[in-house]
């Protein structure tokens, strides 16, 4: 068996272990992190993220990456709109250039982060089927290649599922009862052109209760669909997602009646439809300190999608970073700062998810949605 030490091991390459590796080396302390991924093309990354000032753009300034970060921004794709379930316009809000959450490619970001890394940093290929603890604050992984490595400090990054939570934490994610099913539109404006013009140039929301449509122009003249539906997890279980056909029709099937241009983000799709189960922790998940390990991101703070979530776990990575630099001999103090912060923070939050997937398929859907976005252009 070969068994190896790292004083810092992070668990999960996504943009909130990124973001830690990178600001540890901002401040010149090593680390590791090791991914399930047999590499960095092995799987797309998902669509687009508005980038928050306060949390996103604070964590890649943090990083020393604010120019790479300007360098990757979709222009003009803070546009937003919202249609009626028959294509009319209820809701416009185009991108004058004034906004403060611009929209990259998940997967660009995540490529200027890996770029901003060392050779080496990240162990790809490395999936985690094991995890204990030795005592002193240090821990052995165990992957599926049969290596192992014990860690002097372990930070679960690895996501809803993380193999590192149980060390901290007896929650389990639980279904929202909301599903979210992604389809991309390719070269849409000439292959596409009615569901293009009804997105428009940024994102798109066509909402009722229980269902909407919503859609994103990305970079590359791609329209990425997220249909959302608030079914049980029987009803899900009962699609055939391995039948890219029967599945589209399935899903079509729930917006019979609705506009062609619609309904097209559905059915045209040149790619076969994935459903994303919407999981969350308990509200204000937090767990009492155990020495040498601790999570950031969703492993930490899982809830629906409200626009936070990548920006949380770059926030926690960054915060993770400075408060490890600012302790480098004592690594409990830097958990105790980052902690200490960590769960105030991202408290309130889990209330703000919640209503966000309520606001845009509970039972006032859309006009609760529209009001999110008119009240916050008149507190501009």
């Amino acid at each position: 068996m070969n068994i190896s030490h790292h004083p810092i091991a992070i668990v999960g390459a996504g943009l909130g272990g990124l973001t830690l590796a990178r600001v540890l080396h901002v401040h010149g302390i090593p680390a590791t992190v090791y991914e399930a991924d047999p590499s960095e093309q092995s799987r797309t990354q998902g669509g687009q993220l508005d980038i928050h000032e306060a949390d996103g753009q604070r964590a890649l300034a943090d990083a020393g990456l604010t120019d790479e970060f300007r360098a990757i921004i979709h222009r003009g794709a803070e546009a937003a709109r919202v249609l009626d379930q028959h294509g009319r316009l209820l809701f416009d809000a185009p991108d004058d250039g004034t906004g403060q959450r611009p929209e990259v490619l998940r997967g660009d970001l995540r490529r200027v982060l890996l770029g901003s890394l060392p050779d080496r940093t990240v162990r790809w290929g490395h999936k985690v089927t094991g995890v204990r603890s030795l005592g002193d604050g240090r821990h052995e992984l165990a992957f599926t290649d049969g290596t192992t490595v014990t860690s002097g400090l372990l930070i679960g990054a690895d996501g809803a599922w993380s193999k590192i939570r149980p060390l901290l934490s007896d929650a389990v994610p639980r279904y929202t009862g909301t599903t979210f099913i992604d389809i991309y539109l390719r070269d849409a404006d000439e292959r596409h052109p009615a569901a293009a013009k009804a997105v428009g140039a940024g994102a798109m929301y066509a909402l009722a209760p229980g269902k909407g449509i919503i859609a994103h122009r990305e970079a590359g003249n791609i329209l990425h669909t997220y249909v959302e539906l608030k079914r049980s997890a029987e009803w899900i279980a009962a699609v055939d997602f391995t039948d890219a056909a029967a599945a589209t029709a399935r899903i079509a099937a729930e917006f019979d009646g609705w506009a062609p241009e619609l309904t097209a983000l559905i059915t045209d799709g040149e790619s076969a439809p994935v459903a994303r189960p919407i999981h969350t922790l308990p509200d204000g998940h937090r767990w009492e300190r155990v020495p040498g390990v601790t999570l950031l991101g969703d492993a930490a703070h899982l809830m629906p999608p409200s626009g936070d979530g990548a920006n949380l776990a770059m926030f926690d990575g960054a915060e993770l970073g400075k408060a490890i630099a600012a302790h480098p001999d004592d690594v409990e103090a830097a958990l105790i700062a980052y902690e200490e912060a960590l769960f105030p923070r991202t408290e309130p939050v889990y209330a703000e998810a919640h209503d966000m997937l309520d606001l845009m398929i509970g039972d006032h859907a859309p006009s609760g949605f529209i009001g999110l976005f008119t009240a916050a252009e008149q507190a501009e």
